[in-house]
């Protein structure tokens, strides 16, 4: 268990002070990188609109946080008048994250230790991951028995499971456009209200 505030959770050795994380001892998965599991952020991207829904946050918040370098687009950034950003899933998960967090009030120093930690973790590390706050320190626990550690300390006033965030990330998506990188052509998602038309049309 790692904090990203100035105080450090109990077996927490390791606390992040809004620089970059490193790998902790007794966590060797801290730098593995991302299994094939992950959905293809290299070869789709999802422009603003789309990441703001799955999101859940206005146009006007994803400007601001690209342009100040709290949650930028890894896939492509804006370039010039005209360009179109694209950001990857796990951008979209990681904005999705961020909202939550300022939210409940957490400061933007710890979100950005809490942002660099997060894209530095392995796709099967994120799975398994909760962030716990009280409001002013981000606390990343691994097991519920670290939950519960937090909770009796009472260091945890909320949490965030990341895996859920993941999946909900994934389901908005499905039904939104991605857009291939290498060539631009726009991914139609096929609604379940239109496939459900078409199935009754056939049944016609």
């Amino acid at each position: 268990m790692r904090s990203t505030g100035e105080g450090t959770a109990a077996g927490g050795p390791y606390p992040l002070h809004g620089g970059a994380a490193g790998p902790v001892s007794g966590h060797p998965a801290a730098a593995r990188a991302a299994t094939p599991e992950e959905p293809m952020s290299d070869e789709i991207g999802y422009r603003g609109p789309t990441a703001c829904a799955a999101a859940g946050i206005t146009y006007r918040q994803l400007d601001y946080w690209a342009r100040t370098g709290l949650v930028e687009p890894s896939v492509r950034p804006a370039y010039g008048s005209g360009s179109q950003r694209l950001y990857s899933f796990r951008d979209v998960v990681v904005l999705k994250i961020v909202k939550r967090l300022l939210d409940t009030g957490v400061s933007l120093q710890n979100i950005r230790a809490a942002v660099q930690h997060l894209r530095l973790r392995g796709v099967a590390d994120l799975a398994q991951m909760t962030l716990m706050s009280d409001g002013a320190t981000v606390y990343e626990c691994t097991s519920p028995d670290e939950v519960v550690n937090l909770l009796q300390g009472g260091q945890g006033v909320f949490g965030i499971a990341v895996g859920v965030v993941w999946r909900d990330v994934e389901a908005a998506l499905s039904q939104l456009h991605g857009e291939r990188v290498d060539t631009g052509e726009t991914l139609t998602r096929q609604h379940p209200a239109d496939e459900l038309a078409k199935r009754r049309n056939r049944a016609v």
